[in-house]
């Protein structure tokens, strides 16, 4: 009988050249909204849209960021501090007779070197308050002489792979979650939440998978294989 070790999804090479995309957004007022975000990048196995558009008052304080080296990109998640290849918090109220319609989807794709994992979040209400944050990682840190910490201490606090949503918001409306995890002959997970009316929910979603050896098969413990 032969037992191997089975490698989870190895981390995506870092790009030789660091490429950053960050934008900052603090608006209030009353209007025509329309906001729209996009990013796909292959080298990270990264599908990202970010969509927003309605009339009434409005008020958010939004950032974004995007990094091929996760070492520069470090926020919060779960508690915790993490190198990220992508990060995006916000917080929103809206009030309007108009419904304000918003839709989000973060994919790290499979054919690209990603886990396959995909999470979709979309609403339309009339009232809303809105606390999210969005997280993805992809690549391991390759250390920056800039930075604190050590390379070693980088890549014990990456998260890789990564994939998910924190919610928390009131609002009056439909709003919708969707995702879904498909390994072919390994797994499939599936996950949808949908509420309409007045509620207030709070939801962390997210897919994780450790780029490190399986342990062995059981049926090898105690046996010399």
């Amino acid at each position: 009988m032969t037992c191997e070790l089975a490698m989870g999804n190895p981390p995506l090479p870092q790009p030789a050249q660091d490429e950053e995309y960050c934008n900052r957004l603090k608006v209030a007022g009353t209007g025509t909204i329309d906001i729209a975000q996009s990013v796909v990048d292959r080298r990270l196995g990264l599908e990202y849209y970010n969509y927003l558009n309605g009339n009434g008052d409005f008020e958010m304080d939004s950032s974004n960021g995007v990094s091929t080296d996760a070492a520069l990109l470090q926020a919060d998640v779960d508690g915790t501090v993490r190198p990220l290849n992508l990060f995006e918090t916000s917080r929103m109220t809206y009030r309007g007779e108009t419904p304000l319609v918003g839709f989000k989807y973060i994919n790290s794709r499979e054919f690209w070197g990603g886990i396959g994992a995909e999470v979709q979040e979309s609403f339309s209400v009339t009232e809303m308050e809105r606390e999210g944050t969005t997280f993805f990682a992809s690549t391991l840190p390759d250390g920056n002489d800039s930075l604190p910490q050590t390379l070693d201490e980088l890549k014990a606090a990456s998260p890789v792979h990564i994939v998910g949503i924190d919610v928390k918001n009131s609002f009056n409306g439909t709003w919708e979650t969707n995702a879904h995890w498909h390994k072919i002959l390994q797994k499939d997970i599936k996950d949808h939440q949908m509420f309409s009316g007045q509620f207030e929910v709070k939801k962390l979603l997210k897919f994780h998978e450790s780029p490190v050896p399986d342990l062995p098969d059981r049926r090898c413990w105690g046996v010399d294989c």
